[in-house]
């Protein structure tokens, strides 16, 4: 072998550096790390669509479930036949402070047989000089009842749009689930509340925004002029100091 020629191994690698690397591609701790990387990507790309995702699939599943108070939604009507027990349902009714609306039940309670459909109203008036569009939550107390407290139409499922100075009556079907007197956590309520709750549309306020941010970057007709005043002025500074550098 020449003396200045580089050391080879049994394997034919020359110096140290290659086979480094060949260790590195073959060595099976290295696949795994690269494995659990890739995983732990995806899971967390998995935790980020889930979150973007986690309040409508929450949202759906307590309308479905009657979880955390909020009352069913049912396709079809109430049971053929109604129990002889009666519960009192009392209306409850809260504005948010940023929708400019009066927001109030028709009547603040009724009486109503477990297993019959029953028909309440709310009244809301818009009390500004714009047209407003709103959309209103809802639950019910005792929690423990949402699965019970069935509604069939609502004024909650869609966004309202009232027009100035506009009042609308709002109505809300719904019915009491006869299997909540032979439920043994629910059989002794006889008193329900149902409350809604109106806010501003989101998409509304979004469209305003919109709206406002064009009218302000658009400069006026005076800022125009001044700008063109200026620019020739500029304009006529250059040349005279370059006419006098001549």
């Amino acid at each position: 072998m020449h003396p200045l020629s580089p050391a080879r191994d049994n394997r034919g690698h020359v110096g140290d550096a290659p086979a480094a690397a060949h260790a590195a591609r073959t060595d099976p701790g290295r696949r795994r790390n690269i494995v659990s990387a890739v995983i732990l990507a995806s899971i967390v790309g998995a935790m980020v669509g889930l979150a973007f995702a986690s309040v409508p699939l929450y949202r759906l599943f307590c309308q479905v479930t009657g979880y955390g108070g909020t009352p069913r939604i049912a396709a079809n009507a109430a049971p053929a036949s109604a129990s002889d027990t009666t519960v009192t349902v009392r209306f409850d009714a809260n504005v948010d402070a940023a929708l400019p609306w009066q927001f109030y039940p028709a009547s603040p309670e009724m009486t109503v047989r477990v297993g019959e459909t029953a028909l309440a109203h709310y009244v809301a008036k818009n009390g500004s000089d714009t047209p407003v569009t709103g959309h209103a939550v809802f639950n019910v107390a005792p929690y423990k009842v949402g699965p019970y407290f069935v509604k069939v139409e609502c004024f909650c499922f869609t966004e309202q749009l009232l027009q100035p100075g506009q009042e609308v009556s709002m109505p809300v079907s719904f019915f009491v689930d006869p299997d909540m007197v032979i439920d043994r956590g629910t059989r002794e309520v006889r008193t329900i509340t149902l409350s809604y709750t109106f806010f501003r549309s989101t998409t509304e306020e979004q469209a305003e925004t919109r709206e406002r941010a064009p009218a302000e970057a658009i400069p006026s007709a005076a800022t125009e002029r001044r700008r063109a005043g200026l620019s020739e002025r500029s304009a006529s500074a250059i040349v005279s100091s370059r006419e006098r550098q001549r």
